[in-house]
């Protein structure tokens, strides 16, 4: 792709989503994403009801009586994108494919952070760490983030969660914002998940497509795995074939979600033909 073409979609994907965080998201980010930091700011007298845990020992015992700890929130965040770059999101049957509505979605969460004062790091991955972007401030970065997220070619097709999460965890030292967006089309990766998620506030959205979910019946057709690469035959005519590849669709949902619930990670499902702009509003909404 030429360097004018890069620019062109570089600048209708600020434009969009740029718009989307300043119209939408502006009020629903801060309440969601709020600083979980704390900072000390003052003492004051205390009064029934207060917590005994904030008693501050050296001013009582100074002043003969007691007075607590007063903290302010600290507002201002860095939030980390770890976003999934393997072969399987170039799968699209509806329009989109799952890595333009993750570019979409993730620029707009770039662009919202911002506007909050936010830092905002990227994290690529497919099996192993593709690329990392150190947390920065400004248009200038987000920029830079957009022209990766669509241009960007990984090494590897293949596709490992739990390879990211333990990376994250590791790179990452102060808590943070993280939004783990993938199909996660990936073998099992709850002991990464909970470390990652016990250390920061993070959360998931799972991009999609509809024949994921199902296949049509069409009869004989060719299919390749976009990760493995290995081409096959496939008879959509034959019931129990569409049954068995649904009901696999379904075990690894059950699997994903239970992994999700049990450490306590709020996670959204957005469909390739599906309005993403949704997705978000209930995930602000479910943490609001």
């Amino acid at each position: 792709m030429e360097t004018s073409e890069i620019l062109k979609k570089v600048r209708q994907v600020e434009i969009k989503t740029r718009g989307l965080s300043q119209n939408i998201f502006a009020g629903q980010y801060h309440t969601a994403f709020k600083g979980r930091g704390m900072a000390f700011s003052e003492v004051r007298e205390y009064q029934p009801g207060d917590d005994v845990r904030s008693i501050d020992w050296n001013v009582t015992a100074r002043f003969n009586r007691p007075y607590i700890k007063i903290f302010e929130e600290e507002r201002e965040l860095t939030v980390m994108l770890l976003i999934d770059v393997s072969g399987s999101g170039v799968f699209g049957t509806e329009g989109n494919t799952k890595r333009q509505v993750i570019t979409e979605i993730a620029a707009t969460l770039a662009f919202s952070a911002i506007q909050n004062n936010d830092k905002i790091g990227v994290i690529f991955f497919s099996d192993k760490i593709e690329k990392f972007i150190a947390p920065q401030k400004g248009k200038k970065h987000i920029l830079y983030i957009i022209r990766e997220l669509l241009e960007f070619k990984p090494e590897s097709s293949k596709t490992d969660v739990g390879c990211v999460l333990q990376y994250f965890t590791n790179v990452i030292k102060k808590r943070c914002t993280a939004f783990l967006i993938s199909d996660f089309i990936a073998p099992e990766f709850e002991k990464a998940l909970m470390i990652a998620s016990k250390k920061h506030d993070l959360v998931a959205l799972q991009v999609y497509d509809a024949k994921d979910t199902f296949l049509p019946d069409v009869g004989l057709l060719k299919v390749q795995d976009s990760e493995s690469g290995r081409v096959m035959y496939v008879d959509t005519s034959n019931d129990s074939v569409r049954k068995l590849y649904s009901d696999k669709w379904q075990q690894r949902q059950s699997t994903i979600k239970r992994s999700f619930s049990k450490t306590g990670v709020d996670m959204v499902s957005v469909s390739t033909s599906e309005d993403y702009v949704k997705a978000l509003i209930a995930l602000f909404r479910m943490r609001g």
